[in-house]
Parts: structure tokens; sequence; C-alpha cells
């Protein structure tokens, strides 16, 4: 179907007349692919806005039904890529999400707590943070082990938050290392 321009015919009559006569068979269409009815209606719309912004090409001599047809399939593949990219990414992280709680689950199955008095854990522990240098080993005693503040413990030992929160990270790195048989122990220490 070609469009003739028609000089007395105003731009918002034209434009309504192709809305009305193929709003409703685009929309059948891009439901088709991208099954969602309200993603196949804003697709839809979103042709008709461009349609409407680029008025002059409604009084161009032009098959109107190639153009409608052109951009409605153009605009249905980016839906489709753009759904296929977040789905795959979801799907990823899905995938991390069940690696990790199988990692945990594997983890505090084989700790065995029975098999460690409370001396064992004692031990294991004072080991761990005797690796920590003795201004670290201080700041996360601390913190972790006596429930002090970062501003108390500024002020106690003369040093800027930052500091603090520098050693924090390095005795957290530290620890992992030395304590990566005993995983369940370290995550009840960090959690202090």
């Amino acid at each position: 179907m070609k469009i003739k321009a028609f000089p007395e015919q105003r731009e918002e009559t034209r434009f309504e007349d192709i809305y009305l006569s193929y709003f409703s068979k685009m929309k059948y269409f891009a439901k088709e692919y991208v099954i969602s009815e309200e993603d196949a209606e804003n697709i839809v719309q979103d042709v008709f806005v461009e349609l409407w912004e680029n008025k002059k090409m409604l009084n161009m001599h032009m098959n109107l039904i190639a153009y409608l047809f052109t951009t409605i399939k153009n605009k249905c593949l980016n839906h489709l890529r753009h759904k296929l990219v977040v789905q795959e990414t979801a799907s990823k992280l899905q995938e991390e999400y069940t690696i990790s709680l199988r990692m945990n689950l594997d983890s505090l199955e084989a700790f065995d707590n029975n098999l460690f008095s409370d001396q064992d854990i004692e031990k294991i522990i004072s080991r761990a943070l005797d690796t920590l240098s003795e201004k670290c080993r201080t700041i996360f005693i601390m913190s972790k082990i006596e429930g002090k503040k970062q501003k108390e413990i500024a002020q106690e030992l003369n040093i800027s938050i930052n500091t603090i929160e520098t050693q924090m990270g390095i005795a957290y790195k530290k620890l992992r290392i030395e304590l990566k048989d005993y995983f369940p122990i370290l995550l009840f220490i960090l959690c202090l």
C-alpha cells in the first residue's frame, strides 16, 4: 500500500488512520515473537512514536507496510537479543549462586566440630592470629574479640580509622588463607 500525499489531510489525521489500521496487526505480529503482550504493545508503541517523530515520512510516497514490517521486525530482534542477554546473565548468576551454596553445604558437612575440642579451636585461632603483624593482630582482636568500635580503637591506639580498615582487610585476607581448612571457624570469627 502506498501512502499518497494529501495536502488537505492533516498529519494528525493521517497518523491516526495509520495507527487505527495497523496497531492491532503489528501487535499480533510482535506478540508472536516476543510472547509477552505487554512487551509487544510497548514495541508497537515505540514504532508509532518513531513514525510520529518523523512525521515528514507521512507525506512521502513510500511502501508503508514494508516500512512498518521492517521497523517492527528490527525492534523485535533488538528486544529478543536484550532478553537473551538478560536471561543468560541471570542463568550465570544462578549457576554461581548454586555453586556457592553447594560449596557451603559441602564445607559444613565436611567440618566435624567433634574432631576439635575447645582447646584445639583456640590453638588453631591463636596460630592463625600469630601470622598477623603485631599491629594487625591487636586491631583485629580489639575489633572482633573485644567487640570495640573502630572509633574506640582509633582513639585508644592513636591511629586513623582508615588505618584500622586497611589492617582489618589484611587480617581477613591472611586469616582466610590460614584457616582455609577451617572455613566454618573463620566464618564464625568474622561474624562476631
